[in-house]
C-alpha cells in the first residue's frame, strides 16, 4: 500500500522545500530552519546534500524525517537510494544522470515515492512509464542553487504537464517576484531552495510564497 494516496501526493506538491545548509548562520541547524518552513506551510521536504559524508546525511535525515512525520508531510532524499531505505524515508528523487528511474523503483518498492527530474516531454513520458510518482521540471528561471540545471522554457513546461498524468512541479530560480508567470501551465506546485532557506524570516517567506503558488495551480 502506498504511503500517500494519489490525491494526497498531488496536494503535497504545492509548496515543496529543498534543503540547503549553505544559508545557515552560526548556531542555526537545518532542522530548526526546516521546521520554520513547515510552520509557514511547506507541504513536502527533500533533503539535498551533495557534499556531506554519510554519517552527517544520516543524522540530518533522522531529524528531518521526525519533523516531517510530526507535520504529516512527505520526506524524500535527493539521489541516495541506500539512505532512503536505511532511514525508511518516504521516497527518493533522482535526476537524469543518476540511476535509471525503473531501477530505482525496483529498489525502493511500490509503496515509496519516486520523483524524477525531466527537461523534455520525452524524458517525462519515460519517467512516468518507469514508475515516477511526480516530476520536477526546470530550471524554469535562472538559478544559482543548482549549477547543473538546464533551462526549460515555459511552453515546454506546459507540454510536459499535458503529456503525463502524474503531478509536475517547477523548480529553478522561483521567487515571489516571478512565480505568477507560471500560472496556467498545469503545475501541481513549485519546489524552491533559496526562496525559503535564504530568507530572514523563513516562516513568513514560506507562507507568502505558498499563497502565491495557490493562485497558479
Amino acid at each position: 500500500m502506498k504511503r500517500f494516496t494519489d490525491d494526497e501526493l498531488r496536494a503535497s506538491m504545492l509548496m515543496y522545500a529543498v534543503t540547503d545548509r549553505y544559508w545557515l548562520k552560526e548556531g542555526e541547524t537545518l532542522a530548526e530552519k526546516t521546521e520554520e518552513a513547515l510552520k509557514g506551510g511547506a507541504t513536502f521536504v527533500q533533503l539535498r546534500e551533495k557534499n556531506a559524508d554519510e554519517e552527517t546525511k544520516y543524522k540530518l535525515g533522522l531529524e528531518l524525517k521526525e519533523l516531517c512525520t510530526k507535520y504529516k508531510v512527505p520526506f524524500v532524499l535527493d539521489d541516495d537510494v541506500e539512505l532512503t531505505l536505511k532511514l525508511d524515508a518516504d521516497g527518493v528523487h533522482v535526476g537524469q544522470h543518476d540511476r535509471p528511474a525503473a531501477e530505482v523503483r525496483r529498489l525502493i518498492g511500490p509503496d515509496r515515492i519516486l520523483g524524477v527530474s525531466a527537461q523534455t516531454v520525452e524524458q517525462a513520458i519515460q519517467a512516468e512509464k518507469d514508475g515516477a510518482d511526480y516530476l520536477g521540471v526546470g530550471a524554469v528561471f535562472a538559478t544559482g542553487s543548482k549549477d547543473d540545471a538546464d533551462d526549460v522554457d515555459h511552453d515546454t513546461l506546459e507540454a510536459i504537464c499535458r503529456a503525463v498524468k502524474i503531478p509536475v512541479i517547477a523548480i529553478g530560480g522561483i521567487s515571489k517576484k516571478n512565480v505568477l508567470q507560471l500560472k496556467g501551465r498545469g503545475l501541481a506546485g513549485v519546489a524552491v531552495i533559496s526562496a525559503i532557506y535564504a530568507q530572514e524570516n523563513i516562516t513568513e517567506a514560506t507562507a507568502e510564497l505558498k499563497t502565491l503558488v495557490e493562485n497558479i495551480v
